[in-house]
């Protein structure tokens, strides 16, 4: 499940958007960086773990819809 806007933003590696944010416009305090980066860390851990639980959901609903197993 995505969060709104998420499906029309473009992927960026997270390597690439960390390194955006330490090398930004404007220079950030180290309370204020470190907040933006954990920010951004649990907001993609988010998005991996709700990912991987619409491939599961998919996949048990595709199991169901197949029947019973034989065994």
């Amino acid at each position: 499940m995505t969060q709104p806007g998420e499906a029309s933003r473009p992927h960026i590696p997270l390597q690439d958007r960390l390194r955006t944010l330490l090398d930004g416009p404007a220079p950030l305090d180290k309370r204020a960086l470190l907040g933006t980066l954990c920010a951004e860390v649990s907001r993609r851990e988010t998005l991996a773990y709700a990912a991987g639980w619409n491939d599961a959901l998919a996949e048990q609903r595709s199991r169901s819809a197949r029947g019973p197993r034989q065994d």
